[in-house]
């Protein structure tokens, strides 16, 4: 059986394939992908520059759809079922998965990922397969185009669980892409009473205002002026990083009041040069935060309820066959554009 894929066939090239349906492996269930949504991490991988990618390869690892096969093993699920899954492909078995930290698995892979140590298929394709280790079912409510962002919505609430924010916080998001939008808000529904948020995009500004920021700053020279000033002279009690620049990690350092935590997301720049003196003399806590571990469940609840809210940052749904030309405008940073969602299959 053949089913049609959104291939990278070589960096800058992405094209519909005719591509085997993946074998099942026996843990495994089949998903029939209703949506899926392009990552950053995808566009960076798209020309080569993160080494992540290496064609050939059906990228793709924030999902939703229907299950459409059970392996023999997999016993939880059943054909017909509504559902996402984790990105991260987690053994269960070593000695990191024994803690919980499912998200630093020694045998981890990623969906929709080829480097170096192993390729595995994602989900720019009408069927993925994924361990039923991994897959969460969905409330009937929640339509697959905003359930393709509880990917993202996990690793915020792992970044915010890792900030440990007591009610009265006061915190700082640097960055107002999809991640830092949904830090914001996974922030507020952790009761954080005052959030700010800087981006260099006064459009995704206007977005964190609508979405609860309490206040809204460009990111220039003046911004550790202008925290200051709202700190009263002190700087935030957490500063949570989405972009991942030597420029971004500098100010999030700055921002922070002394014993104040930086928490890390962004994941760019694989160096970054670090004020040491400031983060030893002021205590600073730096606390580095990868996708996520257990926080799905959570996810789900808070987008069923509404107290996280995608559909602002959902800036189109589009079939697969339209994926090559949504990516070359990703990948030309055009203005205004957020999560693109591709839906390979006709399920609504």
């Amino acid at each position: 059986m053949h089913m049609k894929a959104l291939l990278l066939s070589s960096y800058r090239n992405l094209e519909i394939a005719d591509v085997p349906v993946p074998r099942l492996a026996t843990d495994e269930v089949l998903v029939r992908v209703a949506a899926c949504g392009i990552c950053g991490s995808d566009v960076h991988g798209y020309d080569g520059s993160s080494g992540r990618r290496i064609p050939p390869l059906v990228m793709g690892h924030e999902a939703a759809g229907v299950v459409a096969a059970v392996g023999s093993s997999a016993k939880n699920f059943a054909e017909g079922d509504r559902v996402t899954f984790d990105s991260t492909i987690y053994c269960g078995a070593c000695s990191n998965c024994s803690r919980g930290n499912v998200n630093l698995c020694d045998n981890r892979q990623v969906l929709g990922v080829s480097c170096g140590d192993y390729r595995r298929a994602g989900a720019f394709a009408e069927f993925v397969a994924v361990p039923a280790r991994v897959v969460h079912r969905l409330p009937d409510s929640l339509p697959y185009a905003e359930a393709a962002m509880l990917e993202a919505i996990a690793v915020a609430l792992h970044a915010v669980s890792l900030a440990q924010i007591s009610g009265d916080a006061t915190a700082l998001v640097i960055g107002a892409g999809t991640i830092g939008i949904l830090i914001l808000q996974a922030l507020r529904a952790a009761g954080c009473s005052r959030v700010f948020v800087t981006d260099v995009d006064s459009a995704r500004l206007d977005l964190a205002r609508q979405l609860g920021a309490t206040a809204v700053l460009l990111s220039d020279d003046t911004l550790s002026r202008q925290l200051l000033e709202l700190t009263n002279g002190e700087g935030v009690d957490v500063a949570l990083e989405a972009v991942g620049r030597k420029e971004t990690v500098a100010a999030a350092i700055d921002s922070v009041r002394k014993g104040g935590t930086v928490v890390l997301i962004g994941n760019i720049a694989p160096q970054v040069t670090l004020p040491l003196q400031k983060v030893v003399t002021r205590q600073i806590r730096l606390q580095g935060s990868c996708a996520s571990a257990g926080e799905y469940p959570r996810a789900i609840e808070l987008l069923t309820s509404g107290a996280i809210n995608v559909k602002p940052l959902i800036t189109a749904v589009v079939p697969l066959e339209e994926g090559p030309r949504w990516f070359e405008r990703l990948y030309a940073r055009e203005p205004n554009l957020l999560k693109v969602v591709l839906t390979p299959g006709n399920l609504s």
